[in-house]
């Protein structure tokens, strides 16, 4: 049974609320309703495009997604958070320059940021519980299915863009957000009532593979964050010489944004890059050996994809380099490796080197 809360009590706790929140780090919160039907339509029309790709739990949890109480019943409130994550001078436009360099994008540059926020979150939910004299919380951070971008729309904290991120009008798009579910009846903020990308189509027309279909529509199976990321099977010949560099996302839909002028850095320490992973040599990082790829990426988000997948996108972005004799070397270390997967994009990026230049 859901708790009444007085005008009074609703506006101390808000107070309480948005001072916790800068306490603890975050850049933002907003409150919303769960009435996402409209982004329930979408999502189903996007499911049935097959966009998804591979990602079957879109599928399997499609409803859940859209609706909240669902998903946690009696919830009736999501308290959404913003963190803004992009370190200052990591440079990406000149690392993208640079074809014998790594691009990774921004946001896997530090520590995992799940564990970060989602502990940030129980503790933000714990003094609300004790403020609040009871209720129902639970926090979420891409750990379950959530609409956190609708939602986030939802509360006003800005609108869904052309390239599919969220964009707040005073921070641009290099944030995460995460969410708390609740049963807590606060009072919703004003939802995003308009969008404001007008004619700009620079996100759409910037996408290396051409991955948008259309404005706010976006096929993932030709996405480099989903093939560097969630892709787990051989990358399509065809898309591999638009991936250039990129070998563990992509950020050039935001790196074009005229919104992200406003983006704020962040000081978080655990976002801060890691191991140098802002501007690592190419042929550098596929020279790891297993043991240390999962010592260096220990508490990464980068860890997910694992040793053989992070070997076969460096072999891509190697078979796009300029030809060179160190490329060659360096792919010809694992031409006999013990991964199928590997071995197939070793040996299209030696013959790509040999295509393009006298040394292979």
């Amino acid at each position: 049974m859901a708790m009444t809360l007085t005008q009074q009590q609703q506006s101390q706790l808000r107070h309480q609320l948005e001072r916790w929140a800068t306490e603890l780090g975050f850049a933002q919160l907003a409150v919303s309703d769960i009435q996402l039907d409209q982004h329930e339509a979408y999502l189903r029309k996007w499911l049935k495009a097959g966009y998804h790709g591979s990602m079957d739990y879109m599928e399997r949890h499609g409803e859940k997604r859209a609706r909240p109480s669902e998903l946690i019943p009696d919830t009736c409130r999501v308290i959404t958070l913003r963190m803004n994550y992009l370190a200052a001078d990591t440079r990406p436009e000149a690392v993208l320059e640079a074809p014998e360099k790594a691009y990774i994008s921004r946001y896997a540059l530090g520590r995992d940021y799940h564990k970060l926020i989602r502990r940030r979150l129980a503790q933000l939910a714990a003094r609300l519980q004790d403020a609040a004299g009871g209720g129902q919380y639970r926090a979420f951070v891409d750990s379950a299915p959530v609409l956190e971008r609708a939602l986030a729309e939802r509360g006003g904290m800005g609108w869904i863009a052309k390239n599919t991120m969220l964009i707040n009008d005073r921070a641009g798009s290099w944030f995460f957000l995460g969410e708390i579910y609740t049963d807590l009846p606060l009072v919703p903020d004003p939802p995003q009532a308009t969008r404001h990308c007008g004619s700009c189509t620079a996100c759409l027309t910037v996408c290396p593979t051409d991955a948008f279909v259309g404005p706010f529509q976006l096929d993932a199976r030709r996405c480099i964050s989903y093939l560097t990321i969630e892709h787990k099977g051989s990358i399509d010949e065809a898309l591999r010489p638009l991936m250039g560099n990129r070998i563990f996302g992509c950020d050039d839909c935001q790196l074009v944004c005229p919104w992200n002028k406003f983006a704020r850095h962040s000081d978080e320490p655990d976002f801060q890059p890691r191991h140098g992973l802002h501007s690592a040599d190419l042929t550098d990082l596929f020279l790891w050996d297993e043991a240390t790829f999962l010592a260096r990426t220990e508490g990464s988000a980068i860890r997910r994809i694992g040793h053989e997948r992070w070997l076969r996108n460096i072999a891509v972005a190697l078979g796009n380099a300029p030809p060179a004799a160190g490329v060659v070397a360096a792919l010809r270390q694992r031409l006999d490796h013990p991964s199928p997967l590997v071995r197939e994009h070793v040996a299209w990026a030696l013959q790509r080197q040999r295509d393009r230049g006298p040394l292979g």
